[in-house]
């Protein structure tokens, strides 16, 4: 296995004027720029005495400059702590101070909302923006720190060379991030992951959806997420290919400006994404009248299929050659749509634990429903995997080596005989497709006994018109659905209308739902549904 900062090395010699890391609309940094910085970088952690293996955390908003900051701190071999810019401070405060770092690269915005005296450890906190110093825990640290452009002017008076970079490659079963999960279900929980699962899943993605130094990349999803950050960023970035980073969550426009002056080689999102743009774009075009029609005819209906995909690729820039979901499953309306029109699409399936990879199939493989084949080895622990669900369990160079000071979820996620415990419910099909069914955390019985999955209803209930998102919950021993309305629907209804709307709602939800999984009451809610950075509901939050 090939250690992916050794492509990264070979990367920046051979690409070192072309461009690597760029902000839409503002900086953009060729590899010899982003090694220069690095290697400034490099200097200052010395200087202020900051050890291998130690922990520098980074909480920002997505930027060019976040992924120097990542490169900096990853290649120096210290511990890199990606922390999601819209925490809490509090929780931001708790992530950073359990897990010892001793650095925090942060936005400005964010720092003068945290205390200092509750991060004892911390000896410093950098503006990702400028990397200027935003604290310090005394005033040598400050010296040293402002000191690194002297320090590289001296070590490198003719500035620095592609022969001058040497990243570190013997450090395969070193943990090289602490990733804290989301938690949809609980508390955070900082999953280690070494250089060894990272170079993993770096060489299956460069089996399965490889690139080159002429394609580029947008990148959308949150980089303190593994989705995004192994996928979206280090894969592509350490292959030679630059990467364009959109900072907050994009508007639909920007997102597709973003697209077509980029022109990405693949599109890495979240099946919400994708179905937004099915249900505002491309369902209300084919159920018009004369589309309607002539989807009807057969022959007719595949020039216009083609049409309409060609169509949806050209508003992603037109080089796009997948599109990559992950993060949950992807209504099963949407998806005969998208095959039907012939989208070069997959979805897969993983977690934080996975570094993120659990399994993936090529889109013209890709069986609509599954989430494709293991990466590596995946069983379901079931006596019938075909048909009867059973938890889903993984072991392979890419998972976890356990989570940062807790013994307790270290135990409780491994079996006897070493395999690890996703949490997660699936069936696996003969030919090896992995099917999932839901969270074990989830699910609940019927009064007949019958295994029930909130993801089930869910999926029925949101293509039903007018709901924008929701959350099937039990409440003494009956279904109820949380419903966040459309609100362009919802604010159409006449004041009658939106009265009698939940009970309309929940009798059209009843008519698709099997009789052991039937609504008992549907609530609306006035807010959306607070979410993880993959956007999954944040489920222990509501009851």
């Amino acid at each position: 296995m090939k250690h992916y900062l050794k492509t990264l090395e070979e990367s920046t010699r051979n690409c070192w004027e072309r461009p690597s890391l760029c902000d839409f609309g503002g900086e953009k940094y060729n590899y010899a720029r982003v090694a220069t910085l690095v290697e400034q970088m490099h200097l200052a952690f010395g200087s202020i005495g900051i050890k291998k293996g130690e922990k520098i955390a980074i909480c920002a908003r997505n930027s060019a400059r976040w992924a120097i900051a990542f490169w900096s701190s990853n290649t120096y071999e210290a511990v890199t702590v990606p922390i999601l810019a819209d925490f809490t401070p509090a929780s931001i405060t708790n992530i950073t101070d359990h897990s010892d770092s001793v650095l925090l690269f942060t936005d400005a915005d964010i720092w003068k909302n945290l205390e200092p005296a509750k991060l004892p450890k911390l000896k410093a906190a950098v503006c990702v923006k400028d990397f200027s110093l935003l604290y310090s825990a005394d005033d040598d640290i400050a010296r040293e720190y402002n000191s690194k452009e002297e320090l590289f002017d001296s070590k490198y008076p003719e500035g620095l060379r592609p022969g001058d970079i040497h990243y570190p490659t013997g450090n395969m079963d070193d943990v090289a991030i602490i990733n804290y999960t989301s938690g949809t279900t609980s508390d955070p929980k900082g999953v280690m992951l070494t250089y060894k699962a990272i170079s993993d899943i770096d060489a299956f993605s460069n089996r399965r959806f490889p690139n080159t130094p002429d394609d580029t990349m947008v990148s959308m999803l949150p980089l303190a997420h593994m989705y995004g950050l192994a996928i979206e960023f280090i894969h592509p970035n350490v292959d030679g290919v630059s990467v364009t980073f959109l900072g907050k969550t994009p508007t639909p426009s920007t997102l597709l400006k973003a697209m077509a002056e980029v022109k990405p080689y693949m599109v890495v999102t979240v099946p919400l994404v994708m179905e937004k743009i099915y249900k505002k774009s491309l369902k209300p075009a084919m159920e018009k009248g004369v589309m309607k029609v002539l989807l009807s005819i057969p022959g007719v209906n595949n020039l216009i299929y083609k049409k309409i995909r060609d169509k949806l690729v050209t508003s992603f820039g037109g080089r796009v050659q997948s599109f990559i979901m992950g993060g949950a499953a992807l209504n099963p309306e949407v998806e005969r749509c998208f095959k039907k029109i012939k989208l070069p699409y997959t979805v897969g399936y993983g977690m934080t634990e996975a570094c993120p990879l659990l399994c993936y199939e090529d889109w013209r493989a890709f069986v609509p429903g599954s989430c494709g084949k293991p990466v590596h080895d995946v069983r379901i622990d079931s006596s019938d995997p075909v048909n009867v669900p059973g938890e889903i369990q993984a072991r392979g160079d890419n998972i976890t080596v356990g989570y940062y000071k807790n013994p307790e979820a270290n135990e409780a996620s491994v079996t006897e005989d070493g395999w690890f415990r996703t949490g997660d419910l699936g069936v696996m099909d003969k030919e090896g497709n992995v099917f999932i069914r839901g969270r074990i955390k989830n699910m609940f019985l019927s009064a007949s006994g019958q295994n029930i999955y909130p993801e089930e209803i869910e999926a029925v209930a949101m293509y039903i018109d007018g709901v924008a998102e929701c959350l099937a919950v039990e409440r003494d021993g009956k279904i109820v659905l949380l419903v966040y309305p459309d609100a362009d629907f919802y604010r159409a209804l006449a004041p009658e209308d939106k009265a009698a709307w939940p009970e309309k709602l929940r009798a059209a939800a009843n008519r698709l739902l099997p009789s052991y999984s039937q609504l008992y009451k549907v609530e609306l809610r006035t807010e959306p549904f607070e979410k993880t950075p993959k956007m999954s509901i944040r489920r222990f939050l509501y009851k």
